[in-house]
């Protein structure tokens, strides 16, 4: 089993509650992570998503590690293509200096998914062929080391301990190796395939000041409840609103799973709703448990992030708080 638990949250909308409802969701549901006793708790980066709310990571961490006392907050992550390292330093410096020893800086290679709102970002898709060059600078800016730009120091972070992840999958995870630091990857839907970049990971992984080993946070969807039909019923809105997104072009609020139950789909629409549907870790706690010891054995992971979302919050927290007790937090 793994016993080091984490919560990534991407303040997911709700049809009937506006944006700014999830953004204050986050922080509530950071507040339950911690009496729970989950390790970490990450916010995300999404930019013109309807069904995200979630668009500055930064600010929505300083948000719930306020809220907090010892949880460590993050992000998982902030995408270090949309923007120059020198701010992301800056930013994480600050929240660093406001809660010292819990905050942790994960980073992505992923650009705007639209040419519409790269282009608002001031970025295109070759940015993101670039992370590993932005990455070593970033981590020039703390360490103090960066001489691309003389006498220019990004204050207050430099000299600053902040624990640094790659969010990664096959190109990326190298990337990690290379750079010494710690891995995230998912979704346990592709167990093989997550096996496989892990693998890949640990091989060609070299020890850097920040890091002396490898060490792997595996990501993705957990729901449980008190039958296998309930936990079921909690992945049915975020499949539905997948199954949207590649039907009708855009990513909608999540609604509730009764609603989706009703809907007459189209053949391809219920082909990817049934997809979505497909492969998450769910059931009772016994099932679970019994799945995440699988996952334990098959990556060797030293922790799980948990991404779930769902449009029923009590559910969702049950089974957070279900989750803690299998895994003995």
């Amino acid at each position: 089993m793994i016993r080091k638990l984490s919560i990534l949250d991407r303040s997911r909308t709700r049809q009937g509650h506006p944006a700014p409802q999830a953004l204050r969701d986050t922080v509530e549901l950071a507040r339950t992570a911690e009496e729970l006793g989950y390790h970490r708790f990450w916010v995300s980066e999404h930019h013109s998503v309807p069904g995200v709310a979630g668009s500055a990571p930064t600010v929505l961490a300083a948000a719930v590690a306020a809220a907090t006392h010892r949880i460590r907050v993050g992000t998982g992550g902030v995408m270090l293509p949309n923007h120059q390292p020198m701010v992301v330093a800056e930013q994480f410096g600050v929240l660093e200096a406001l809660f010292p020893g819990r905050i942790d800086m994960g980073l992505g290679r992923s650009v705007g998914f639209t040419g519409g709102i790269r282009r608002a970002l001031g970025r295109d898709t070759g940015d993101a062929d670039r992370f590993e060059e932005q990455l070593a600078e970033l981590l020039g800016w703390l360490d103090g080391t960066q001489r691309a730009h003389p006498e220019v120091h990004a204050h207050p972070a430099e000299g600053l301990r902040i624990p640094t992840y790659v969010l990664a999958t096959g190109e990326g995870a190298r990337i990690a190796a290379r750079a010494g630091l710690p891995l995230v990857v998912g979704d346990l839907r592709s167990r093989d395939r997550v096996s496989g970049i892990v693998e890949t990971y640990r091989e060609e992984f070299r020890p850097s000041a920040a890091v002396t080993e490898p060490y792997v946070v595996v990501s993705g969807t957990v729901a449980i409840a008190a039958t296998e039909e309930e936990a079921r019923r909690i992945l049915v809105p975020e499949a539905w609103a997948l199954a949207h997104s590649r039907t009708r072009g855009n990513f909608p609020p999540l609604r509730p799973a009764e609603e989706i139950e009703a809907l007459e789909m189209t053949p391809k629409e219920r082909e990817l709703y049934e997809g979505a549907l497909a492969g998450h870790i769910h059931g009772t706690q016994e099932q679970v448990a019994a799945q995440l010891s699988e996952v334990a054995e098959g990556t060797g992971a030293d922790e799980l992030l948990v991404t779930t979302s769902t449009y029923d919050r009590t559910a969702l927290l049950d089974s957070y708080a279900r989750l803690a007790r299998i895994t003995g937090l």
